[in-house]
């Protein structure tokens, strides 16, 4: 592609007070549009996000943050991107990183970029608490042993697509939560395309959003029921529309 479209999708949920900064920290040129999903917000994030010149879409009632994913690629597809960035509007994620996200699709040629927290290896001084390292580690060992990947850091909400990976998985039917994350990286894996990945610091400050210990556990039992219905997939027992994948005998 001489000129890729790049949109940047942006979930939003409550982030008012950090949004500006998000959205400044994003290197000019670097983008097309910037479409920021309001996910019921009770905030003025969606009147902030109009400010700063981002297509503002608003859902009347909080479908989740896969859901909001799901809208964003969706509009996106519709405004004909190349591919798409998911930055998230809480500035976890250092933003300025979005043209190593897209150098990943359109000079080495890759479907989907992850980002990843553990290549730098010092994520536990950043801050993460150990509570969540130690699952990261084991869930990530679990799932690439069970989906035959490569990925450092499964777990990881820094991410890019191409339009053709999104339009060719069963974007509709993957979870609407937190889990969204894996089952798109999956459906990756499963069919086989090039995954790349970006090493980056993480930020665990007050400002950016973080999910609680007692999410945290319900998240990484979610992921253990995943990985469990794919396998009942893969040798018969229990198939599942979502991991059916043409001329790979899945």
């Amino acid at each position: 592609m001489s000129k890729a479209k790049v949109i940047i999708i942006m979930p939003a949920y409550n982030v008012a007070p950090v949004l500006k900064k998000t959205v400044a920290a994003i290197t000019p040129h670097s983008y097309d549009e910037i479409i920021v999903v309001d996910d019921g917000s009770k905030d003025t994030t969606a009147q902030v996000g109009r400010e700063l010149g981002c297509t503002v879409i608003v859902h009347p009632q909080n479908r989740g943050y896969g859901g909001a994913q799901k809208t964003g690629y969706q509009e996106a597809l519709k405004r004909n991107a190349d591919l798409v960035v998911l930055v998230h509007g809480d500035n976890q994620y250092d933003p300025s990183l979005v043209s190593a996200f897209v150098d990943k699709i359109v000079q080495e040629k890759c479907d989907l970029v992850t980002g990843t927290r553990m290549i730098l290896g010092d994520v536990l001084k950043q801050g993460m608490p150990i509570w969540k390292f130690i699952p990261n580690r084991f869930l990530t060992w679990l799932e690439n042993t069970v989906f035959e990947s490569h990925i450092t850091d499964y777990h990881n909400g820094f991410r890019a697509y191409s339009a053709k990976f999104l339009s060719e998985i069963p974007l509709d039917l993957l979870s609407e939560k937190f889990d969204f994350d894996t089952d798109i990286i999956i459906q990756g894996a499963i069919r086989k395309y090039k995954i790349g990945e970006v090493p980056h610091p993480t930020r665990y400050n007050e400002e950016n959003s973080q999910m609680p210990f007692s999410k945290g556990v319900v998240y990484g039992l979610s992921i253990l029921r995943t990985v469990g219905l794919y396998i009942l997939h893969k040798v018969g027992i229990y198939r599942q529309k979502i991991y059916i994948v043409k001329n790979n005998n899945l």
